[in-house]
């Protein structure tokens, strides 16, 4: 019997129309935007604006402009899964919302916390339902909400996050397309240099908690830029010698938008020239388990059946990882 593979067969994305600049952050915190752009390369962010709007309301208009696209009944789909940081609620999973709002009803959903390599680690354990050859449809929708847990006093991460969601839909094939392989990591010892201080079971919400602004993000910038350029370039490399592939047979390169210069630092070890690598920070800064699949759909009208990719990605945690991606369709088909 053939193997059977993973493949992506569609992709859809959704950002939010405000668009939060460098030039009106300036006004909001000490920054410029010649600092931004220089530390981080990030032009202008998306911003979730609404009463009540959450990562679901996102990952909802991902996914129905996904099942519209590649002509898909909800009823269909057989797994959803979100990979998020900013779930609507600490319970019902987001996965659960996002699949009530687009109509999914024969389903079963559940969210991943990976961080940033979120979109990495769900991918994967998508596909494996897919090669089980138990499950046809399977969506994997990134859907962060970044601005809710921003600190927009802090100038060190105010600059960094952005709102936005995409979603990819898997189906089975048995030609050598899809997703052909992954590699994971993590090592706890990055809890100390990213994290939310309180909001969790250790240290649950109070006055306390709140008046210290402990419901943030916090990072230990050049801590988490040491780890993020080592292992996001080591694991990309591995995934590069391991199947083969080189500069020339590789058509892209996916990394995580966390920063411009660590994804020039992992294209460089790659040895790959800026025009294989997919780009997208300047605008929509780091979307977290979205920032991936943003870029596939950005890019989906330049990628060809048989495209070599490779998708990188390091996040808290610490957690990383690649995948050995190759593409299943040509564009418009």
């Amino acid at each position: 019997m053939a193997k059977i593979n993973a493949a992506i067969t569609g992709i859809a994305g959704y950002v939010p129309e405000y668009i939060l600049t460098n030039d009106e952050l300036s006004q909001m915190v000490d920054t410029t935007d010649e600092w931004i752009m220089t530390r981080i390369g990030i032009k202008e962010r998306r911003i979730l604006k609404g009463e009540a709007k959450g990562s679901s309301d996102m990952g909802a208009e991902a996914v129905n402009s996904l099942l519209a696209k590649t002509n898909t009944r909800p009823e269909d789909i057989q797994v959803l899964i979100c990979p998020t940081v900013t779930p609507d609620h600490l319970f019902p999973a987001t996965a659960n919302i996002i699949s009530e709002k687009s109509g999914i009803k024969n389903a079963f959903s559940f969210d991943i916390n990976a961080a940033c390599s979120g979109f990495i680690y769900a991918l994967t354990v998508g596909a494996q339902f897919i090669e089980s050859g138990k499950y046809k449809k399977v969506i994997v929708v990134g859907a962060e909400k970044m601005s809710s847990i921003t600190d927009y006093t802090d100038r060190a991460t105010c600059p960094l996050f952005g709102d936005a969601a995409a979603a990819v839909l898997l189906e089975p094939t048995t030609e050598n397309l899809g997703v052909l392989d992954s590699i994971l990591h993590t090592d706890g010892i990055g809890l100390a240099h990213l994290h939310m201080k309180a909001g969790g079971s250790a240290k649950p919400p109070s006055h306390t908690t709140i008046d210290a602004r402990e419901h943030y993000i916090y990072q230990e910038g050049q801590a988490v830029f040491k780890w993020a350029v080592s292992k996001m370039a080591d694991v990309a490399v591995e995934m590069m010698d391991k199947h083969h592939l080189t500069a020339e047979n590789l058509a892209w390169l996916v990394p995580h938008q966390a920063n411009l210069r660590i994804i020039d630092a992992v294209a460089h070890r790659m040895g790959l020239p800026k025009e294989k690598v997919m780009i997208n920070i300047q605008k929509y800064g780091n979307t977290t388990s979205a920032t991936i699949p943003l870029c596939l759909w950005e890019w989906e009208n330049q990628l060809h059946k048989g495209d070599n990719i490779i998708l990188a990605a390091f996040g808290g945690g610490f957690t990383w990882g690649s995948i050995y991606l190759k593409w299943a369709y040509d564009p418009k088909q």
